[in-house]
């Protein structure tokens, strides 16, 4: 039976954004079949005045919450006249699952990360002996698994990096600085809301300028229809998180390229975290703040984002003179 309310309604809307950048749904299986990956994916063969397969590689990894359709909303559009776009939901999001997670059932960011370069072989698919080269954007814990891409597939496969908004030293006392800011008492509470009000209070987190007032019935709706599926299993999630584990991650330098991007107004991972990180990962990374945005500077200012993101990616030729 289809769901009323405004949450499905925004999502046909979101799609039909995607599918206007010329990008395809479609389920990959992986792991003989034991792994499905979700993703909107570059229309093959399509040509792009011109250019057509000509055009590299960019994966864009969301973060904890919603699909990808919700989060990349905005760049799908202006990234893919000069990228061929691969958005995948991670597992446990939208329609991507594993059965195949190792251990106590837990998937942490680099199982994320394997199924992602799994993901990009098959899409890819390029002429034998020939390498995927690709480039990785990934958006709070998005950006935990781009770093681990980018680790995992190396330089030879990956050529730069875009890690936003994302906090790969983050630790115990990161994670009790959070709740004593949002008044919850576990960060899953945070992450997973299940009323309207840790809803609102969520995007209160999320956004340096959210909505004055967003009514009560609206939220229960995005409550249902975005955080009531695979909620067990996401969980499982948040406690997979190696980081801050030293025994499981030591966050090192990356040989790629790197750009930070950071909101300067971020609750989640406040914006002095961004040059920890960028001091962390080495001489290759440089650190971008976008002024006035949170923890989602893509939705709040899409067009410094996306300039952003196009300026790193395909930096003008230097001049020879």
């Amino acid at each position: 039976m289809p769901t009323l309310g405004i949450a499905p309604l925004l999502d046909a809307y979101f799609r039909r954004r995607f599918a206007a950048a010329g990008l395809v749904e479609a389920s990959v299986p992986l792991d003989g079949g034991a792994t499905t990956v979700h993703c909107w994916r570059f229309s093959p063969g399509a040509a792009d005045d011109g250019e057509g397969d000509a055009r590299p590689v960019l994966v864009l990894l969301h973060g904890f919450g919603p699909p990808a359709t919700w989060q990349w909303r905005r760049q799908v559009g202006p990234l893919s006249r000069r990228f061929r776009l691969i958005v995948p939901d991670l597992l446990f999001f939208g329609g991507s699952s594993t059965t195949s997670a190792p251990g106590a059932g837990r998937v942490s960011e680099a199982q994320q990360a394997e199924a992602v370069a799994k993901l990009v072989a098959a899409v890819v698919a390029p002429a034998p002996g020939t390498p995927v080269r690709v480039f990785v954007a990934g958006t709070s814990y998005g950006g935990f698994v781009a770093y681990h891409v980018a680790r995992l597939l190396g330089p030879a496969a990956v050529e730069r990096v875009v890690i936003a908004s994302s906090d790969l030293l983050k630790a115990a006392n990161d994670d009790r600085a959070l709740l004593r800011r949002s008044g919850a008492e576990r960060v899953e509470d945070v992450m997973l809301p299940r009323s309207p009000e840790q809803m609102r209070r969520l995007l209160q987190l999320a956004y340096h300028r959210p909505r004055r007032f967003t009514p009560g019935f609206v939220l229960r709706d995005l409550v249902q229809y975005l955080y009531s599926d695979k909620v067990e299993e996401k969980k499982e999630l948040i406690k997979g998180i190696t980081l801050g584990n030293k025994d499981k991650f030591q966050l090192t330098p990356l040989p790629q390229e790197v750009l930070v991007l950071w909101g300067d107004h971020d609750q989640i991972f406040p914006v002095e975290k961004a040059f920890e990180v960028a001091r962390k990962l080495g001489a290759n990374a440089r650190l971008e703040v976008l002024k006035d945005t949170g923890h989602m500077p893509q939705e709040e200012d899409p067009k410094r984002f996306n300039e952003a993101i196009l300026n790193f990616l395909l930096p003008a030729p230097k001049s020879s003179l």
